[in-house]
């Protein structure tokens, strides 16, 4: 496993300007006996056998696996979009478990932004609208902000437009800048250049890290590609359900 190095974090002020400063690491997710089935007609399915992990502020970690593992399905779990069957998910000092479904919303517009495979951009929204849809929804624009976003995912010249009209590396950028709006503390990405060539994965995911750095929130990625996971601090691997280190 790669050591991690302590980070230099980049605090944005007013006007989208950066000014560094230094952070110490806290822990800021931990899981912890976690397991999640799915009915059958069978009967259950295991998932998750037990997995244990743990995520810092301001650290990146890819979570490796073949399909079927039960990466995705950690990722929803630590999202707060899914309920699991047993353990604990404590995320800035909460148990996600424990919350009502009003409790979970609210954490998954304040403190988590979340960036799919498929994009989930809202066609009948634009660029403009679409950056600003959570931030809004979680009462968080940011002009200033989202300025700053919107001019390092160069996405400028697109605003006026809607989802159907840019490309794939187009839509993931303002489906990152989305996510990052609300400035969360935790930025999960599933598959997120899955969709994407090569060349518009790697830049892609180049502009993620960056913003990430520069905001100082964790970072929790699923991903096939061994050479995109070698970009983050840490690598996980998901083996039927278990955890190992990789």
């Amino acid at each position: 496993m790669k050591t991690k190095k302590k980070a230099t974090v980049l605090t944005i002020v007013a006007g989208g300007k950066a000014r560094p400063s230094v952070s110490s690491h806290s822990k800021l997710l931990r899981v912890k006996g976690l397991r999640k089935s799915y009915p059958t007609p069978q009967g259950p399915l295991p998932v998750l056998r037990g997995v244990d992990i743990s995520l810092e502020a301001g650290e990146t970690l890819a979570l490796m696996g073949e399909s079927g593992s039960g990466k995705s399905t950690l990722l929803h779990l630590v999202g707060a979009l899914d309920d699991a069957d047993d353990g604990e998910i404590i995320l800035d000092g909460v148990d996600i478990t424990r919350l009502s479904e009003t409790e979970r919303a609210a954490l998954r517009r304040e403190t988590i932004g979340v960036v799919f495979q498929q994009f989930n951009l809202v066609a009948s929204l634009t660029v403009s609208e679409n950056l600003a849809f959570q931030a809004r929804l979680a009462g968080r624009y940011d002009p200033a902000w989202q300025e700053a976003l919107t001019r390092r995912l160069g996405l400028e010249k697109l605003l006026a437009r809607y989802p159907e009209q840019l490309s794939g590396g187009q839509q993931q950028r303002v489906a990152i800048g989305r996510a990052l709006a609300v400035r969360p503390k935790l930025l999960l990405a599933d598959e997120p250049t899955g969709n994407l060539d090569e060349a518009a994965g790697d830049d892609v995911l180049a502009l993620a890290l960056e913003l990430v750095e520069e905001t100082g929130c964790a970072f929790l990625m699923v991903t096939h590609s061994a050479r995109l996971a070698q970009r983050l601090e840490r690598r996980e691997t998901l083996v039927a359900g278990t955890l190992a280190s990789s």
